[in-house]
């Protein structure tokens, strides 16, 4: 066996041939072979390794890819609609694999992650990780002290109990979850009487919007995909500060 690489089923799921456990049941049922022997179920292999499926080659998985977005008002958040209405991926290069990480709802704006990498959408959706998240939210009428504390102290929801970290902004509030609940920031606005009108995110775990316009994006290099998986910006480089000063100067 191989050592070191990858596992074979995640190499052929990343090379789109079929989904890591169908990728596991081909293996079993004999029909892959690493250069030319049958493969076995776990084995791990190398770039340079020639895998077949049904004796044809596969090809080389493309390398991953993930990107910001500064998602528009009106997009959906998924990769197709039923009902015809644009989808974040409308607004993306045609980047085979590419999908959403989480969720904005239709009338929110703002970073978005958009990646090929699986690995990448775990570590990002799971509730053990807790990665930031800070929205500005306009809301009428905007909340005073008294709301903002019940804000701080939770708020009863349909799903469960929700509190936020939030701070007073022109015409509304910056709020601070670590969780993504279904349109949990406007629904806990509404709970304390103050309905939102508009509502844009602008950091996921140390990454910060910029000056991304709406309907722009950005491919991450290794320097934003490390601040993107950093649960929170406690430890901010001086890149990072300059971006979320720009960023705070912007949607401010």
């Amino acid at each position: 066996m191989t050592e070191g690489g990858e596992r074979l089923q995640k190499v052929l799921a990343r090379a789109g041939v079929a989904s890591r456990r169908a990728a596991e049941d081909l293996i079993e049922a004999g029909r892959v072979k690493v250069n030319g022997a049958a493969a076995s179920l776990g084995q791990r292999v190398q770039p340079e390794d020639h895998i077949t499926v049904d004796g044809q080659p596969v090809a080389a998985p493309a390398a991953q890819v993930t990107y910001m977005l500064h998602k528009p008002a009106g997009f959906v958040t998924t990769a197709h609609d039923e009902l015809g209405r644009s989808t974040v991926l409308d607004a993306m290069p045609p980047v085979p694999g590419l999908h959403p990480v989480g969720r904005l709802d239709k009338d929110s704006e703002g970073l978005l992650i958009l990646t090929t990498d699986g690995d990448l959408t775990m570590r990002l959706t799971h509730p053990r990780f807790e990665h930031e998240k800070i929205y500005r939210v306009w809301s009428d009428p905007w909340p005073g002290a008294a709301e903002l504390a019940e804000l701080r102290r939770g708020v009863e929801l349909e799903d469960g109990f929700a509190r936020a970290e939030v701070e007073p902004a022109p015409g509304g509030a910056l709020a601070l979850l670590r969780e993504g609940r279904k349109r949990q920031v406007r629904r806990m606005f509404a709970a304390v009487g103050c309905p939102v009108d508009r509502l844009l995110r602008f950091r996921v775990g140390g990454l910060w919007l910029g000056d991304l316009g709406p309907g722009e994006y950005t491919q991450l290099g290794p320097r934003e995909l490390a601040w993107l998986l950093q649960p929170d910006a406690g430890q901010q480089t001086p890149e990072q500060a300059q971006q979320e000063a720009l960023t705070r100067r912007l949607w401010l």
